[in-house]
């Protein structure tokens, strides 16, 4: 899609092209970092992905001084840390988790588009899994890791879960006007032991001495929602894509 049919102006671009990476190219948890450059060159961009093992923390947990200690233990153990640029708390990566990530320019200072961002990658993915016959919707879920307003969350059980959360980063664009070029992120927890992340969430909040603590109650996966099909992750994948494709008729 050409740069113009997305003014820098507007907050939510109508479309995005759909950007299908090598495999090679997704081995780092941050990998969609590199999507902010294809923005700025070619439009707004999306992509569906999944990443190797790893478990990913905000910079703010370099205060820690068992940080680096903790990260090697951790790394031996087969969830090497990655540190990311936006904020939030800790959260796994690893096959079965399946992230959006949008990248696209706007104008003026970021806080002006945060909440579009949010509402946005929202509702592609409340589309792609009502689509799998789950409803979903933004929720605070007090006690998942990496907690936040917009997760996307369901009702199972008469409690509300957490099933995908979501993070933002901007960086400014060199210019006459201020402009930034941000990164909206979803991680969705798809096919994948939710109770063996959450303790090993915890196990590294320990290593590092934090007191934070997670509930594995409070996250689901999509597969323990539908009853465990085969090729969930492959079906998802393909609603999601769907979902952004047909943004510009959504509505």
């Amino acid at each position: 899609m050409p740069a113009a049919e997305h003014r820098a102006g507007d907050s939510i671009p109508a479309v995005f092209t759909l950007y299908r990476p090598e495999p090679e190219s997704v081995r780092d948890a941050r990998f969609d970092e590199s999507l902010l450059a294809l923005a700025l060159r070619d439009g707004p961009t999306a992509c569906v992905w999944e990443t190797a093992s790893s478990l990913v923390v905000p910079r703010s947990y370099r205060r820690f001084d068992a940080f680096e200690g903790a990260c090697r233990q951790f790394a031996e153990m087969g969830w090497p840390v990655t540190v990311r640029q936006t904020g939030g708390g800790i959260v796994p990566q690893g096959p079965g988790i399946v992230n959006l990530s949008l990248a696209y320019r706007v104008s003026g200072m970021p806080m002006r588009h945060s909440e579009a961002g949010y509402r946005l990658i929202c509702r592609l993915l409340a589309h792609a899994l009502s689509g799998m016959g789950i409803e979903s919707f933004p929720a605070p879920v007090e006690g998942s890791f990496c907690d936040g307003r917009y997760n996307l969350a369901l009702r199972l059980h008469a409690a509300t879960v957490k099933v995908a959360g979501t993070a933002q980063m901007w960086r400014r664009v060199p210019g006459p006007t201020e402009g930034h070029v941000g990164l909206v992120h979803a991680l969705v927890l798809v096919d994948v032991d939710t109770t063996l992340l959450t303790e090993t969430a915890n196990a590294f909040e320990a290593a590092i001495g934090s007191e934070r603590r997670y509930l594995p109650d409070r996250v689901v996966s999509v597969a323990e929602v539908l009853g465990f099909p085969q090729g969930v992750c492959r079906h998802f994948r393909q609603a999601v894509e769907h979902s952004v494709s047909s943004l510009a008729q959504m509505g």
